[in-house]
């Protein structure tokens, strides 16, 4: 195994979690997963990190895809704590392994900056909600500043292969409007103590147009 290869399966999957498991940022979670009900679905549910502040009453069975198979032990393990009905598996977003129309809540934080087809992921997630079903999002893109942005898009060709494929320059909102969703905004900020590149945090919860 050469040091890449190395590097992506055994020390990048462990940076990104030390990263989305900091203070300020399991905040954000507690923010906006509590808001899960009835069948979730979760991606990239490895490492459990939200677990601990799912409404654990109101579910009725977990779901959810990782493609880091190390990363799903883990994550198999707090859900049956948890006592749920749980269907973890490894998988990717651009094809969510999961029937039409199969969730009422579907969980997506710091997921869809690393992704490949961000477009076809949202296809993917509304595809498997319930109609009237919710997706609860929590990531990080593209910031609302020029002058942020444009350090974004400097800094983006080298950190995005430092941090498993993050991109900082995508859009969060209005590509969830342009995958068909109705978007609720439920705030939006720079995350304290973070350079303002790497920062810009929207969360909030997105209903499938039209129902």
């Amino acid at each position: 195994m050469g040091l890449r290869s190395l590097y992506d399966a055994h020390i990048m999957p462990r940076l990104v979690t030390c990263a989305c498991s900091q203070g300020a940022i399991l905040k954000r979670r507690s923010q906006i997963v509590p808001l899960a009900s009835g069948k979730v679905f979760e991606l990239g549910c490895g490492g459990g990190l939200n677990q601990q502040f799912y409404d654990k009453a109101n579910i009725s069975q977990f779901s959810g895809i990782d493609p880091h198979e190390k990363l799903l032990d883990g994550a198999r393990e707090a859900a049956q704590v948890n006592g749920w009905d749980v269907d973890i598996k490894s998988g990717v977003g651009e094809d969510i392994p999961f029937a039409d129309g199969t969730f009422d809540s579907v969980v997506c934080t710091y997921t869809l900056c690393s992704v490949d087809d961000p477009a076809q992921v949202m296809r993917e997630m509304r595809r498997i909600l319930k109609p009237g079903g919710q997706l609860l999002f929590l990531e990080h893109g593209r910031a609302p500043d020029h002058s942020v942005a444009k350090w974004q898009d400097r800094i983006e060709p080298i950190w995005r292969p430092l941090a498993g494929g993050c991109h900082l320059t995508r859009p969060i909102s209005s590509a969830l409007r342009g995958a068909g969703f109705d978007v609720e905004p439920l705030g939006q900020s720079y995350l304290a103590k973070t350079p303002k590149p790497m920062g810009w945090m929207e969360w909030g919860i997105a209903r499938k147009a039209g129902f």
